[in-house]
């Protein structure tokens, strides 16, 4: 890792409370070189391990990322077939690692509707890294904010008609006390890889308030470098000082 920009960031009064990132461009990054889409996942995967050891260099208290979307399941059936495979993969094969590093790991979505292998890798991810102390990492998996919200409604309708909340009693707070991210602060930046300007229904309630970084690199070629030179760039901007570069 780059000493400089770790020192740099730490500096500078320290990382963000949390970062969530969107990690997209697998597919284009993959078909730029004739490949097939799966080859670019495969390579998404490094570059994730890469941005979760910066993450852990920086002392980023919680890192959320994209991983999977509700609207994915719509991809070819052989796409999302060999993506339930490789998560499955790389669940279970990062838990020493994560383990060692401190790293607590939690999914957030709706597990049910992942196949069995994959909710067992789940399970045995979060058990073996409860106890992390070092950071905090979410994999948002068949996730959608909007969904994510219903679900959070629905919550509290059932506390209204069962007298056990009265209408009047839901605020801001309460509504966020429904939501997968329960107790972490919101994400104070919010990165998009790719060039793409959206938040393709990602953490919509929590972002309200993010600065949002978007990175020209596909995701596959972003690297934990690149990672820290946008938090670094981030927090230079909020301080109003000239920023730097992102490679």
């Amino acid at each position: 890792m780059n000493p400089s920009l770790v020192n740099r960031i730490r500096a500078g009064g320290g990382p963000p409370a949390h970062v969530a990132v969107i990690m997209d461009g697998n597919g284009r990054w993959a078909g730029r070189r004739g490949r097939r889409r799966e080859y670019g996942h495969r390579a998404g995967v490094l570059a994730l391990r890469d941005v979760v050891s910066a993450a852990l260099e920086v002392r980023l208290p919680v890192l959320t990322v994209f991983a999977f979307s509700d609207e994915n399941w719509r991809r070819p059936p052989a796409e999302v077939t060999s993506l339930m495979s490789l998560l499955e993969l790389h669940l279970r094969r990062e838990v020493p690692e994560l383990k060692r590093r401190g790293v607590c790991a939690r999914v957030l979505g709706r597990t049910r509707r992942l196949p069995p292998r994959v909710r067992w890798a789940i399970t045995l991810l979060e058990r073996e890294t409860r106890q992390g102390k070092a950071m905090r990492l979410n994999f948002a998996l068949s996730y959608g904010a909007r969904r994510e919200m219903a679900r959070a409604a629905r919550r509290l309708a059932r506390e209204v008609a069962d007298g056990r909340l009265d209408p009047e009693g839901i605020d801001e707070g309460r509504f966020a006390a429904h939501l997968y991210t329960e107790g972490l602060p919101d994400p104070e930046l919010l990165i998009r890889t790719s060039g793409e300007h959206r938040l393709s229904n990602f953490l919509l309630w929590q972002t309200a308030h993010a600065r949002i970084r978007v990175s020209p690199l596909l995701w596959p070629d972003f690297s934990g470098k690149a990672f820290l030179e946008m938090i670094l760039d981030d927090q230079l901007r909020a301080g109003g000082n000239p920023p730097v570069s992102a490679a």
